[in-house]
């Protein structure tokens, strides 16, 4: 597919979109069904039109989860993450853990 090429040269975007969800909590929403795009749009910095496309990539792959129509609640599949094959493209990015902050995602 066309995302693949782009994630040679790693997609931060998509990275980002991705550890966003993959790192959500029940807390951090406003919705007990997940986020919506615009949400994960203003959290990750990330224009709307390109959140909705990276998502999409992730609904592909079945590793985010889409409820509702309008507006779209969005979710992480952990599940269907944890049986992508170790050398899918996906899997390494989000994996890829060097240069993640991760006190972004966490309180202590």
């Amino acid at each position: 597919m066309e995302y693949y090429a782009a994630l040679e040269n790693e997609d931060k975007e998509l990275k980002a979109v991705g550890l966003e969800l993959m790192f959500l909590t029940p807390e951090k929403c406003t919705s007990e069904h997940g986020i919506t795009a615009v949400e994960l749009s203003k959290k990750t910095n990330i224009p709307l039109e390109t959140v909705k496309k990276k998502l999409n990539i992730l609904k592909d792959k079945k590793i985010a989860i889409v409820k509702g129509i309008n507006p779209k609640y969005w979710t992480f599949d952990q599940y269907n993450f944890q049986r992508l094959p170790d050398d899918d493209d996906i899997f390494l990015l989000l994996c890829s853990f060097d240069d993640v902050d991760f006190d972004k995602f966490f309180t202590y």
